[in-house]
């Protein structure tokens, strides 16, 4: 049996294209569509035949990781503002997986009324791909490295990781490492980018040893914590790039009986609802998540309900140090 996405590609158009179809709705292919429908004898499923009505009251959200509290928090937070609306969530988890996250894009594009979206790369194609008949999609946390016709609501991530710098070097750190997120990700590359310049901007180098690289999950930061302890010359701080990577290096620290701040100083990008009840308590560079998932719904449903065709919108949401007892001055030297 035929399905849409056979149509859309017997067609030579999108998925979003058909389904405007077969709403009603005039669009430039139609009849290359029509012709499609006919030959392919397809017949538009229940969710399809929705799309009469012109409204799914449903809002999809793609995030890249769904086991990260940020995320909950930050799906927490358009839900304040979706449901209220009239809009139920439909969330889908893309796992860091390009294939999985156009999966997602293409089977949001026909059920929902609009998208929000933590693109996984700076030149995320499925994003990109999205014509003009699709449904309004808002960049969150992550953006694309192109100006685009998206909102976004994004944080001050280089900002973030000044103020971590500063916080270390304000307590006499010079050898201070980094476990990156990755750098196609653009939360990946302004962290690391920041960590660098304002590094700099101490007059502190940093060798290549001591920049790790991760993928914002937790087995990278317990891989990329080893390796800076098994190093001649350890370093005395390490700046992590997100929470979930943080959880890997104090666990890995934990095994290896290193004690923080004690032996080490460890701070975190991002939150985490427990962070006060570890010991000790975690240092971070904290934003509001639910408030930003505020934001990209109420950006949505701008779209949705009262100016769709406006000028795109960049909002950046800010950070805070949150000082905790997982830092202290520099005790000895971190040699092997």
């Amino acid at each position: 049996m035929a399905n849409i996405q056979d149509v859309a590609r017997a067609a030579g158009v999108s998925t979003a294209s058909v389904s405007r179809y077969l709403a009603g709705k005039t669009v430039r292919s139609g009849e290359a569509i029509s012709r499609a429908v006919r030959e392919l004898d397809y017949s538009p499923s229940a969710v399809a035949r929705t799309l009469k009505s012109g409204r799914h009251d449903s809002i999809g959200v793609i995030v890249p990781d769904i086991t990260n509290p940020f995320f909950a928090g930050l799906v927490k937070g358009i839900d304040d503002v979706a449901r209220p609306a009239g809009f139920q969530l439909i969330l889908g988890n893309s796992d860091e997986d390009p294939e999985q996250e156009n999966s997602l894009l293409e089977s949001f594009v026909q059920r929902t009324d609009g998208i929000i979206i933590a693109p996984l790369v700076e030149e995320d194609r499925s994003v990109l791909g999205l014509d003009d008949e699709s449904p309004p999609v808002v960049l969150v946390d992550r953006q694309l490295s192109v100006e685009s016709r998206f909102d976004r609501v994004i944080a001050d991530n280089a900002t973030g990781s000044r103020l971590a710098v500063d916080h270390l070097t304000a307590l006499g750190h010079s050898d201070i490492a980094f476990i990156s997120g990755p750098l196609m990700s653009s939360p990946g590359r302004a962290r690391r980018d920041g960590f660098l310049r304002s590094m700099s901007a101490h007059g502190l180098a940093v060798g290549e040893d001591y920049l790790h690289l991760g993928d914002f999950r937790e087995a990278s930061g317990f891989t990329a914590m080893n390796r800076l302890w098994s190093l001649a010359k350890r370093p005395t701080a390490v700046f992590v790039a997100n929470n979930l990577m943080a959880i890997g290096a104090l666990k890995a620290l934990h095994d290896l009986g290193v004690r923080v701040p004690d032996d080490i100083s460890v701070i975190s990008f991002d939150d985490l609802s427990f962070a006060s009840l570890l010991n000790p308590p975690l240092t971070v560079i904290g934003r509001d998540e639910r408030e930003q998932g505020r934001i990209a719904a109420r950006l949505l449903l701008r779209r949705l309900t009262g100016d769709p065709g406006g000028p795109a919108e960049k909002v950046t949401v800010p950070v805070d140090l949150v000082i905790r007892r997982s830092t202290s001055f520099p005790r000895s030297p971190h040699r092997k």
